[in-house]
């Protein structure tokens, strides 16, 4: 039996490029015909996954900006800062002692970035059969929301995605694991491909259980037998590559997650999550 931790998959063509490579067992789940679970057909996912996924926002007849202000995310924040002229409000001891003119002092507000911070995202793939498309898709359209408000805050998002879980093999569970990065650090961000990849169940139904359709026979038939593995989906850290430090690892979506139902409390909840990293003042 070969390993079941893949080796991350550093880029978004990578990823595709492993998806879409020819599976090694028969009738994998990944191309079979599609009765709306999978969310997409075979093709259909490769071409969103290859050209982006628009139709999540012309569904929600909104713009990621105007998602963004529906949950309360500002790309900037505003501070107070000291300015010195002949005349102000307080006086600066030291420098009127030292015969400054400029000795007075008012605090003045200004809209500032804080720039610099790369915020990196580990977003799990996997969730259960049962969960509904529209969950998957609230769930996706509030993290890149977050996303989109991060990097106009002048701070740089690198968005990676996973999919681990239990398989059981000769009467044990053993974990299983696999990374792809969606978005790195710096490039220009794709919105189209940021939410199919967050937000599309055809993300995991067809192109991650494309991935391991493409594993050696012994992995890809072990897979599919355990049905592509059962929770706890839950992603580590150290499923990341060791120069990757400091992510923030989502929870996997589970059946009990009631933040996900509609779209503005998916948004509420991304709005707390984003002064949770301390990106947001108000």
């Amino acid at each position: 039996m070969h390993p079941l931790k893949l080796a991350p998959l550093m880029s978004w063509r990578e990823f595709l490029d492993t998806a879409t490579a020819p599976p090694t067992s028969s009738n994998p789940s990944s191309r079979r015909i599609s009765d709306g679970w999978h969310g997409a057909t075979w093709e259909e996912a490769v071409e969103l996954a290859t050209d982006g996924w628009s139709l999540a926002l012309e569904e929600t007849r909104v713009t990621v900006a105007e998602l963004r202000g529906r949950a309360g995310l500002s790309h900037a924040v505003t501070l107070l800062e000291p300015t010195w002229d002949v005349t102000g409000s307080e006086v600066d001891v030291g420098a009127y002692l030292s015969g400054v003119p400029e000795c007075m002092v008012d605090a003045v507000p200004r809209q500032v970035s804080r720039r610099g911070k790369v915020i990196t995202f580990l977003v799990p793939g996997g969730f259960t059969h049962t969960i509904a498309h529209d969950v998957i898709i609230n769930r996706g359209l509030a993290l890149a929301t977050l996303c989109t408000a991060i990097i106009d805050a002048g701070h740089s998002v690198e968005v990676w995605s996973g999919f681990a879980g239990e398989l059981p093999l000769a009467g044990h569970d053993h974990r299983f694991s696999g990374t792809a990065r969606v978005i790195s650090a710096g490039e220009p961000l794709d919105v189209g491909r940021l939410i199919f990849a967050v937000a599309h169940p055809a993300m995991l139904r067809r192109l991650w259980f494309g991935v391991w359709d493409a594993q050696p026979k012994d992995v890809a038939t072990a897979m599919m037998a355990g049905r592509y593995g059962y929770p706890p989906y839950t992603l580590h850290a150290s499923d990341l590559p060791e120069e990757v430090t400091d992510p923030y690892v989502f929870p996997y979506l589970t059946e009990q997650d009631r933040q996900w139902d509609d779209l503005p409390t998916a948004l509420s909840w991304g709005r707390r999550m984003f002064g949770e990293l301390g990106l947001l003042q108000d």
